[in-house]
């Protein structure tokens, strides 16, 4: 936003309503994290033609889709299945084909067969009744196309409408990356293009053989190139200075101009093809950030592109001013974690430190409003922003969520930021042992 004197103004984060979604929402809490709101999930909530969808398990465990139209009130859908186990894994996320006008639901799995629910074509788009007559039957397959056990389901739109799929197949520490994709009204298997391969040598000495790369985020600039952000995690715990750390190590990042078939370094060297030769924790030219594996590394932290297609992630970690080797990992995390933000200039990558703790184990989100300023929406629903013009280095609190009463991690809406300068928070308030609580939605204009 730039005032009337010509000068850019400060970032800001105005909460401007918030709203019930279900006032007895499942509650349990897993990974130190609860099943409503984790950052691994895509989408939680989101927005689309002038609607804007979430989702959530209520305390009867049904998974439920609801949506509004933008500034009204929430419609509610309960879908015919019921979350099977309580793992905080096991999150629900939501995609839209904007070829066909689809709404696609990929929920509770953790190594297992995903259930994976349809709406009829048009939904999203033209109007329509809001019952569980517009959705198709549960299935353990994507419209017959087989997946196998998988994990963290995650929907992405290519500028083009095409809906592709982002899931890992494998387990923690021995998986790998797949795609799949919705074009013309039918899903494909487009394969793994990470390895879990390979040797890694911590600095101990000691060898690891496998491991999983995760992803801080899979975003679509606005010419179509594919970013994607991650770090590794090996299975082999010797690699560990001490024990009760994880071995998460590294940030690295590629990215693709063909819709996530071939990838590239920043440099535009091929290092992998989906269904092909595989990025590697060897391949050349993917490291951004080098951090050893005894210091707490986060992983599926947070990554967006800002309005000029460049990428920027956001990372967790104990810094080695605070603790050397990380051995136990939750009460340090809490105690002594940094948040980083790292974005590239050029061919060069720059990490600064943003002076606002998160004091929690947990991960922050990252979105950008229409002046390209950066706002991270930290555990509990904290936001601290930093200005475009400063080159991101101003970072300061913007809201501080005393009301709020958020549990650990939030989901955030980051469609609608950089279109219509609102800022949508899904978060759910704290609750103890199995007892249900509120889920609700808080939309922030941003300035």
């Amino acid at each position: 936003m730039v005032s009337d004197t010509g000068r850019a103004s400060a970032p800001k984060a105005t909460l401007v309503s918030d709203t019930v979604l279900d006032p007895a929402a499942l509650f349990f809490v897993s990974y130190d994290g609860v099943v409503n709101n984790n950052s691994f999930q895509r989408d939680a909530i989101v927005t689309h033609a002038g609607h804007q969808y979430a989702t959530w398990y209520t305390g009867s465990r049904n998974a439920v889709v609801a949506r509004r139209r933008l500034g009204g009130e929430w419609e509610h859908v309960v879908l015919p299945h019921r979350l099977s186990v309580d793992d905080s894994h096991n999150v629900i996320s939501l995609g839209i084909s904007p070829q066909d006008g689809t709404l696609h639901v990929a929920m509770d799995t953790h190594d297992n067969r995903v259930f994976y629910v349809k709406s009829i074509p048009g939904l999203t788009t033209r109007p329509h009744s809001w019952d569980s007559a517009a959705f198709g039957a549960v299935q353990r397959t994507l419209d017959g196309v087989e997946l196998g056990d998988l994990t963290y389901p995650q929907f992405v739109v290519t500028p083009e409408g095409v809906l592709q799929l982002s899931y890992r197949t494998g387990r923690s520490g021995n998986g790998v990356n797949e795609l799949a994709e919705y074009d013309d009204g039918a899903w494909r298997r487009l394969g793994a293009w990470s390895s879990a391969t390979g040797d890694y040598t911590g600095p101990n000495g000691v060898v690891s053989t496998a491991r999983n790369m995760y992803l801080h985020g899979l975003d679509y600039d606005r010419r179509g190139r594919l970013h994607a952000a991650f770090t590794w995690r090996e299975d082999n715990a010797g690699v560990l200075g001490s024990p009760g750390g994880l071995t998460n190590h590294d940030t690295g990042y590629v990215y693709s101009d063909d819709r996530g078939r071939t990838w590239r370094t920043d440099a535009g060297a091929v290092v992998g093809t989906t269904g092909g030769t595989r990025v590697a924790v060897s391949s050349p030219g993917t490291l951004v950030d080098h951090l050893g594996p005894d210091h707490g590394l986060m992983n599926q932290e947070s990554q967006a592109v800002d309005s000029t297609g460049t990428p920027h992630v956001v990372i967790s970690y104990v810094p080695e001013r605070f603790v050397e080797c990380v051995s136990d990992y939750a009460a340090q995390r809490a105690r002594h974690a940094r948040t980083f933000h790292l974005t590239r200039t050029g061919a060069t990558w720059t990490k600064r430190e943003v002076p606002v703790p998160p004091d929690s184990t947990q991960r922050t989100k990252l979105a950008f409003d229409r002046a390209d300023n950066a706002y991270l929406v930290m555990p509990r629903g904290r936001i601290v922003a930093a200005s475009a013009a400063s080159g991101w280095t101003d970072w300061t609190t913007v809201f501080t969520p005393t009301s709020l009463r958020a549990f650990g991690e939030v989901n955030v809406d980051t469609s609608r930021g950089a279109t219509d300068g609102v800022l949508s928070v899904q978060y759910q308030q704290v609750s103890s042992g199995t007892t249900p609580s509120p889920i609700r939605v808080a939309d922030f204009v941003l300035g």
